[in-house]
């Protein structure tokens, strides 16, 4: 399991190179325009705070097929933690407040793993179904329908990369509207 405040232990070496590029491309992804132009999702702090969850639940799930991986996937999260913490005092959150913000971005985390999980699970319609209440705020289920055409590729994608370019972060997201022409 992923402890959500373990601050304490920095990546060192070539462990740190990984997780800054994965997490980079990690952010990058979540940023790209046709999310926010195309697929309703909202161009706001809570929007981009869902896409990301969404990118960082794709990667840790795919960590969990690579054996050893448990403190990349940590490292990661643990830079995830860092950012959002980063973030917050930036946008001018007091001391006092961060840790229950913090606290609040952990059980968001773990709560849209769970159904996300749940829902590749469940099928196509269960993961339009999650997609649409976690990051379209409930609203826009054919736009959650294209968004989960994404998320499939992209996990097919991640499952068809091998572990060692995984772990070594030579890799890199599909584009948005390799999901669906209805993207562009």
């Amino acid at each position: 399991m992923l402890w959500p405040f373990n601050h304490f232990s920095k990546p060192r070496g070539s462990l740190r190179g990984t997780i800054e590029g994965i997490y980079g491309m990690i952010v990058t992804q979540a940023r790209e325009p046709l999310f926010y132009r195309n697929l309703g999702v909202t161009d706001t702090v809570d929007g981009r705070f869902d896409l990301l969850l969404l990118h960082l639940w794709m990667v840790l799930r795919r960590f969990r097929s690579v054996e050893g991986s448990a403190n990349v996937a940590q490292a990661l999260f643990d830079r995830f933690c860092e950012d959002m913490d980063a973030n917050l005092r930036e946008m001018g959150v007091g001391d006092l407040t961060v840790p229950k913000r913090m606290q609040a971005f952990g059980e968001a985390f773990y709560g849209r793993t769970a159904a996300y999980d749940a829902a590749c699970d469940g099928g196509d319609e269960a993961l339009a179904a999650a997609l649409c209440k976690n990051v379209l705020n409930g609203e826009g289920m054919e736009n959650a329908r294209r968004l989960a055409i994404y998320v499939k590729i992209v996990l097919a994608r991640l499952d068809g990369i091998d572990d060692a370019a995984l772990l070594a972060a030579t890799w890199a997201f599909p584009a948005p509207s390799e999901a669906s022409e209805s993207f562009s």
